[in-house]
Parts: C-alpha cells; sequence; structure tokens
C-alpha cells in the first residue's frame, strides 16, 4: 500500500462516526455500531499500511499494557504483545499463580494495583460459562471506579482477548480476510459462509469462535449457515442475535445438522470444533463445586459424544462442492489435521496444506486489528493523530 492509499483510508475514517470508542472497552462486536466496526477495520489496515512503507505507528513514549491469560494462547498472545509494541507500549503477564491474587486478593484491588500506568488490560478468560465475560466486566467496573476516585489518572481499556460469549480478535480479524480476499466488504451480500461444527479428539473448545463468527459475519448481508450435529447448540441468544442480525443486513442466517447441506455452493467455510453449551454449563457447575472427579467423568462422556460424529470433517470431496469447488477455507488455528496432529481431526491434510498461507495471513491480521482496539480507545481523534503520524514519516527502522 502506498501514501495515497493510506490517505484515501484516513479520510474514510474521518467520515465514519467512531468518537464514542474513545476511552471504552472492547468486549462484544455485537456491542460496537456499524461505524465503530468500519472504523476498526479502517484503522487496522492504515496501521497495515504504515508498517509496510516502514513508517513507525509508536504514538506511546511509554505506558504499559498488562495481559492476562487464563487459558493457553499462541496467536492471540503474541499478536496482543505485536500490537502494543507496534503502538510503543510495553507488556507485562500478570501471572495469577504468582501474584497475590494466589492469597485471596479482590478483583477490585487487583485491577487498580496492575493500573496505575497502564493503556489497556488484555484478558483470555475462556473456560468456564457465564464467567469469563463476566470478569472482564467487574475489572472494567473497577478501574473505573478508580478513575472516577483519581486513584488513577487514566481509566485503562480492556480487550476482549477470548472469552466464553465471543472472540473479537479473532471474528475482526477473519473478517477482514474476508474482505481482503472479495476485494471489498460492498462484496460480501449473499455470499455463503458455513460456519460448521467439525470433529476433534479433544474436548472443550470453547464456543466463543463459532458465536463471535455469526454474531459478526451475519452484519454483512451475508447468508451465514450454522452447521451441528444434534446436541452441540450454541447459546441460544447468540443464535437469536445473529437471526435478527441477519434479517438488519439483508442477508440470512440458518441452521442446520449436515456439514454437506452447510458446505454446499458455500463461498467460504469454517470447520472448527467446539464443546456443546449444555455441557459446558454443567463443567461450570461441577467446577464451582469443586468436583474434579465430575469434570474428569464430563470429559470422557464428551469424548465419547464427539466420536459419534467422525464423518464431520473437512475433506477434498465436500470442498469440490463448494461455489466453484473452490470455497476459501478458514479456521482460527491450531486445527486437528488428520494424519498430521492427530489420527482423525478437523481437516484432511490435503485441503489443509492447499491453504495453509491464506490461513497464515489470516491469523496475521489479528495484531493489527488489536492495535486498532487500543488506539481507537486511547484516542479520541484517531483520523487526525494517524495523519500526523503519516506526515511525519519517521522510519521505523532506521
Amino acid at each position: 500500500m502506498d501514501t495515497i492509499g493510506i490517505t484515501a483510508l484516513i479520510r474514510e475514517l474521518a467520515a465514519l462516526d467512531y468518537h464514542t470508542m474513545h476511552n471504552r472497552d472492547f468486549l462484544l462486536t455485537w456491542e460496537k455500531a456499524d461505524d465503530e466496526i468500519a472504523a476498526t477495520f479502517t484503522v487496522a489496515e492504515i496501521l497495515r499500511g504504515l508498517r509496510q512503507r516502514n513508517i513507525t505507528s509508536r504514538l506511546f513514549d511509554s505506558g504499559l499494557a498488562v495481559s492476562l491469560f487464563r487459558d493457553n494462547s499462541t496467536r492471540t498472545r503474541f499478536s496482543f504483545a505485536s500490537a502494543c509494541n507496534l503502538l510503543g507500549l510495553t507488556v507485562q503477564d500478570l501471572d495469577e499463580s504468582t501474584s497475590q491474587i494466589a492469597h485471596g486478593e479482590t478483583v477490585r484491588e487487583t485491577a487498580t494495583m496492575i493500573s496505575f500506568m497502564a493503556d489497556v488490560i488484555g484478558i483470555r478468560d475462556d473456560m468456564y460459562i457465564g464467567r469469563g465475560n463476566t470478569y472482564m466486566r467487574q475489572v472494567a467496573s473497577a478501574v473505573q471506579a478508580g478513575f472516577d476516585e483519581g486513584v488513577l489518572r487514566q481509566r485503562p481499556t480492556l480487550v476482549n482477548l477470548q472469552c466464553d460469549i465471543d472472540h473479537p480478535t479473532q471474528s475482526m480479524s477473519d473478517m477482514l480476510h474476508i474482505i481482503n480476499t472479495f476485494g471489498g466488504v460492498e462484496n460480501l451480500a449473499g455470499r455463503k459462509i458455513a460456519m460448521t461444527w467439525a470433529y476433534s479428539p479433544s474436548y472443550g473448545k470453547p464456543l466463543s469462535v463459532p458465536q463471535g463468527v455469526i454474531g459478526l459475519m451475519t452484519r454483512f448481508g451475508m447468508d451465514v449457515v450454522l452447521a451441528h450435529p444434534p446436541g452441540y447448540e450454541v447459546m441460544p441468544e447468540v443464535e437469536e442475535l445473529a437471526r435478527r442480525q441477519a434479517a438488519q443486513s439483508g442477508g440470512s442466517f440458518a441452521r442446520v445438522d449436515s456439514m454437506a447441506e452447510a458446505f454446499a455452493g458455500a463461498d467460504i467455510v469454517y470447520p472448527k470444533s467446539w464443546a456443546p453449551f449444555a455441557a459446558m454449563e454443567r463443567r461450570t457447575e461441577l467446577y464451582d463445586q469443586g468436583d474434579m472427579k465430575g469434570i474428569g467423568a464430563l470429559e470422557q462422556e464428551l469424548l465419547v459424544q464427539n466420536s459419534e460424529h467422525m464423518d464431520w470433517t473437512c475433506t477434498e470431496e465436500l470442498m469440490r462442492t463448494t461455489e466453484g469447488g473452490a470455497a476459501l477455507y478458514m479456521h482460527c488455528l491450531p486445527a486437528d489435521i488428520t494424519g498430521v496432529s492427530c489420527d482423525h481431526g478437523e481437516v484432511e491434510a490435503p485441503v489443509f496444506d492447499r491453504y495453509r498461507v491464506p490461513l497464515y495471513r489470516q491469523a496475521g491480521y489479528k495484531p493489527y486489528v488489536i492495535a486498532a482496539m487500543i488506539l481507537l480507545a486511547r484516542k479520541e481523534n484517531a483520523a487526525d493523530t494517524l495523519a500526523a503520524i503519516l506526515e511525519g514519516q519517521r522510519p521505523r527502522i532506521r
């Protein structure tokens, strides 16, 4: 992207109504207005263009970005660190096992103590239904109180790096990949995307990826199909949200119980395993009771349930039934690849290998999306800020 293209994007950003994002958190995509979603994509593309042109986008001379990961992560952890570094922030991981949280420190106290010079707090908390997003809002409430009371000189922004409900940094990265693959958001209306369950030899994968996909893609006039075997339902309120958004955008939303039906004529396919909503509710109840033996038994029950649907896998045969036999294959990674990472999994190795480079590009949007979320929250007039960066053109590598 040349400087003319970056300038055009800054003009597009200036025409959007995004100013209410200032000093606000990014917790669920469906809490954001259409212009705010568009602004996030636009800023991400501007930042990507600046880096391609070797122009620094370090807005901060100092400042802290705190990360708290309550679940394992590779892509999102390093994307958050990359995004913060891109903007000039230093990342500090909060390890709960070595903090006073292990000694019973309250959420309010922890949130305040880590926020004295923090500009952003990124949290991943996706393990237990009814807990992750709630915890993020408790932290947000605590830092707001600290700011209102004059304890904190600034109110850090919270970014949801995956919770029990949504994975906004993932779905936004996915969407930006789709937008660029199909030549612009104006080319998405009427395209079919199949978000389908797929077999995995492991259990307990979060629902937040499929929920994030149907909770975002239905806003763009697309024909969104959610497919899964009976018993693998997602949260009913998210499904209802997707249905409502599809109607508002002029697209459609349907739920089917056949992978073949979902793939037929699809422009985009996203085969991904997830755990049943009802089972994850039971898991949370068992955790609250301290019943680890019960959780172990539930795990075995779910593995048996998964094994009854081993035919739900992305094959070359299914890919040939998609639009032109060449649908865009997507995955949040890591995928369970048959014959590579497991004996039998979500996708056949030839399919994955053919789409490996596009998959890596898909993942590569995430640092810019996260950086855009942070920038829009920290700078009230992001368009002017980015215009000044472009005008100054300080080289990133000298």
